[in-house]
């Protein structure tokens, strides 16, 4: 008996993912993607001698990718080396303040304790209860499905209802923070933690004070070779494990018939005719839900009240080769605005751009020295945009760059504009053309209210059988961790073949 086949679409890390497990099922899987390399936003490019990773920059629960080998009973230090970050980050305020954010939680609450005056018992109390709440509620609301039965009555559901008080489901990230600290420049520290999944912390709910457990009490960490020796290494695994990767190839639609997926339309890139559509048992769609129905399932009837939720935002961003090293920089930094309320208003009530933005820069040479030329830094300089919606962002853009190169020049005394040695440009439009995120929205929708985590798309489809959904559009949600946990709920969901 011939083995059941899957198709999958887009070869992002969650897509990857996904032929990963079906394979080691026993399915025989084909990724067919757009682009000709994988990753979709977990990318790379080179510029002018200075590497780039072009995507996600921060590398947390190392063990969901490990997990990826160990099914395949393969040895994960066979394929990706990766170490523990010694400093988290290191933020940067206007008032000079300047907090290094230690991995070691004790070390860090000293840091803080020493820098604002905000009591080191404080800190460790808040990352102590962020802990709990991710423990609580990480096997219920992000290591299964929403929408089946069976995750509302189990032991793990049942210590949620328990402790629903002490998870801040009612209170915004903001006002948890301010809770918990009287100093402003600490408040604004953990507020920054709802920008994970491209969220308001004046809106978002306070159960997103678990994300900080992830950095503080689980670590941060840097793959030797770089973010994008993630895909790499996790394409080379699939390919072991018989997966073909079809690249140049566009799907045109998710052919179905009676109410069932049997397979996909594609079309090479290079424009040689497709065939009428090639038959799979099982289809995965690891594009944006959105452009899922809207291009891929055209007869049938979308979701729309999921579709149109707020999306998340979005992202500017400047890939510049920098002619000197920082020695107070290092892999993840942060030049945090004056007003952050302000900001966040700017781009989630008026969908534009403060004047003063919060800069993230991150600088992969800092670790692979490799990355930039001798005595130089590959700057991947990011701020938070919101999603397309119409904006002029080429006269956005201009005025983005002279005050992120205004407000860097000022802070580390160096005029940053003599120092740019190449550019090069992403920003909602091309990252919505290159990974096919809706609007360029980062993460789906946005979680700016306490009901969004069920508002979410399920990684199955409740209309068309054997059809499935993965990657930071659908449940459970965005960045690298939470992709992975969505190609684990939709391969568990598929039945092994028989």
């Amino acid at each position: 008996m011939s083995r059941k086949t899957v198709a999958i679409i887009g070869s992002g890390i969650a897509g990857i993912a996904t032929a990963i497990r079906l394979a080691a099922k026993g399915f025989r899987v084909t990724i067919f993607e757009a682009n000709s390399y994988p990753g979709g936003k977990l990318s790379e490019f080179e510029l002018e001698g200075y590497r780039f990773d072009a995507g996600p920059s921060l590398f947390t629960m190392p063990h969901f990718v490990e997990e990826l080998f160990l099914i395949a009973g393969k040895n994960p230090a066979d394929y990706i080396a990766y170490g523990k970050l010694p400093v988290i980050c290191e933020y940067f305020y206007e008032d000079g303040t300047h907090i290094r954010a230690y991995s070691d939680p004790e070390k860090f609450a000293e840091e803080i304790e020493q820098k604002t005056g905000q009591s080191k018992k404080s800190v460790l109390s808040y990352l102590k209860q962020s802990a709990f709440k991710y423990e609580v509620t990480a096997n219920l609301f992000l290591k299964r499905s929403l929408h089946k039965l069976s995750t509302w009555l189990n032991l793990d559901a049942i210590r949620g209802y328990w402790n629903l008080p002490k998870l801040d489901v009612f209170q915004t990230l903001n006002e948890v923070n301010e809770r918990h600290f009287q100093d402003p420049r600490v408040v604004q520290l953990f507020n920054r933690y709802a920008t994970y999944n491209g969220s308001n912390p004046y809106e978002t709910p306070g159960i997103m004070h678990i994300i900080p457990h992830l950095e503080y009490n689980v670590g941060a960490f840097f793959p030797a070779k770089g973010m994008y020796n993630i895909t790499q290494s996790l394409v080379r695994l699939a390919e072991d494990m018989g997966v073909l990767f079809c690249y140049n190839t566009r799907i045109n639609e998710i052919v179905v018939l009676n109410n069932k997926a049997v397979g996909v339309r594609p079309n090479k890139i290079d424009g040689r005719p497709a065939p009428t559509y090639e038959s799979f048992d099982v289809v995965v769609s690891n594009m944006d839900i959105v452009n899922t129905y809207r291009k891929l399932l055209p007869h049938v009837a979308a979701p729309t009240r999921i579709l149109e939720q707020p999306k998340s935002s979005s992202a500017l961003i400047f890939y510049w080769g920098i002619t000197r090293s920082f020695f107070e920089l290092d892999l993840h930094n942060i030049f945090f605005s004056k007003d952050y309320q302000h900001e966040f208003d700017c781009l989630f009530h008026k969908q534009t751009i403060s004047n003063d933005p919060t800069i993230y820069i991150n600088i992969t040479s800092k670790y692979k020295p490799d990355d930039a030329p001798s005595g130089c830094e590959n700057w991947f300089t990011m701020i938070n945009v919101p999603n397309n919606s119409g904006q002029d962002w080429d006269g956005l853009i201009d005025e983005a760059r002279r005050n992120i190169i205004l407000k860097l020049s000022r802070i580390l005394k160096t005029d940053i504009s003599k120092l740019i040695a190449c550019e090069y440009i992403q920003d909602p439009r091309t990252i919505e053309a290159r990974t096919s995120s809706s609007q360029g929205a980062l993460y789906g929708i946005s979680s700016n209210n306490r009901f969004a985590a069920f508002l979410r798309h399920d990684n199955k489809s409740s209309k068309v059988k054997n059809l499935y959904f993965v990657g930071g559009s659908v449940h459970p949600g965005g960045g690298i961790p939470l992709s992975l946990l969505s190609a684990k709920i939709a391969a568990g969901m598929v039945k092994e073949p028989s």
